[in-house]
């Protein structure tokens, strides 16, 4: 990657996508990103407007639709949702150099996720996130820096986030190595204001974001419920606790360590307020939900080690069954 100015860009100009720009840009990073539609005109009309705990932002960015126009970068962020990959990442092509660091900021098990290992599992591929490896054959994978994002914001509207809660995101390579170009993009994230982390452990980050995630984002399309209510209240809490202890026991059959107990998990999810989980709000905007990438890969990977996650799968086919009953935006 090259020494400052880095050329840096964005694909992706959701909730995630828009608050990393308009921090990189408070910093004073320039940064292209990647758009389309109304999310195209608005941000070319009034950039982003980001409202989290350092205040109010905005943030103008050199926005497109169009991969040639913006060109090679030396750091790509993904930050789309897992269902557009198949269809996005072959299109990224114009903006990936031999040199260029691609950093997914995606939800899920990552279609790279058996990449960099040994053993039994080495350079798998998750079919349910990556089937017949099409997107493992439309990147080089030794360009991919793994990444796993706690940041919890929504959209008010195009290029509108509003977030509540702190910023985390956690870096590490696929091969567990440190390196220099994981620092540069570790410290250039920190200078933006957002908490970043280096790991030589990425995928004990990663089981930490997906048990979060898997036990809560399929329920919250089931029952409407925030993450206060999902943690909080004791008739949902029986089901998430059983998603938890099957997830829990999974992420162990890999060797993942995980830093926290059942009781503090929970406590902290309800102390996490009146959220709406991402896949919540996808399903009220009729988008496609996340349940691949979320819940289906997970019980790919159970399997794998002869784990059965019951609960986890009657969840996914309610929550599949509810999606596929929400109008289309």
């Amino acid at each position: 990657m090259a020494t400052s100015p880095y050329r840096v860009c964005i694909a992706g100009a959701g909730a995630i996508g828009c608050t990393l720009a308009a921090r990189l840009v408070a910093s004073g990073q320039a940064v292209s990103l990647l758009a389309r539609g109304q999310t195209l005109s608005a941000l070319r009309d009034n950039g982003i407007l980001l409202s989290d705990l350092d205040g109010e932002h905005c943030a103008q960015v050199n926005v497109s639709d169009d991969c040639n126009a913006l060109g090679e970068q030396d750091l790509l962020f993904i930050c789309t949702k897992a269902p557009a990959l198949a269809g996005l990442l072959p299109t990224l092509a114009p903006l990936i150099g031999a040199d260029t660091v691609v950093v997914p900021v995606v939800n899920g098990v990552p279609w790279w996720y058996f990449h960099g290992i040994e053993g039994r599992f080495a350079e798998r591929h998750v079919e349910a996130v990556d089937p017949d490896g099409v997107l493992s054959a439309a990147l080089n994978l030794q360009q991919v820096l793994g990444c796993v994002v706690f940041i919890t914001a929504e959209t008010a509207g195009p290029g509108v986030v509003r977030s509540n809660n702190p910023h985390l995101m956690i870096l590490g390579e696929p091969n567990n190595q440190m390196s220099e170009r994981l620092e540069r993009v570790r410290a250039l994230i920190e200078r933006a204001g957002i908490e970043a982390r280096s790991t030589d452990r990425i995928r004990d980050q990663l089981w930490t974001k997906i048990i979060a995630n898997l036990t809560s984002n399929p329920l919250s399309v089931i029952t409407g419920a925030t993450l206060e209510q999902l943690y909080g209240k004791g008739e949902l809490k029986q089901v998430v606790a059983k998603i938890l202890q099957e997830t829990l026991l999974t992420a162990a059959a890999y060797g993942a360590r995980i830093n926290f107990d059942p009781q503090t998990f929970m406590e902290l999810g309800a102390g996490m307020g009146p959220v709406r989980t991402s896949m919540l709000q996808d399903y009220e905007q009729g988008r496609p939900l996340e349940l691949a990438a979320i819940g289906d890969a997970v019980l790919e990977l159970a399997s794998y080690q002869g784990l059965a996650m019951p609960t986890t799968q009657d969840i996914l086919t309610l929550a599949r069954f509810r999606g596929a009953q929400a109008p289309a935006h």
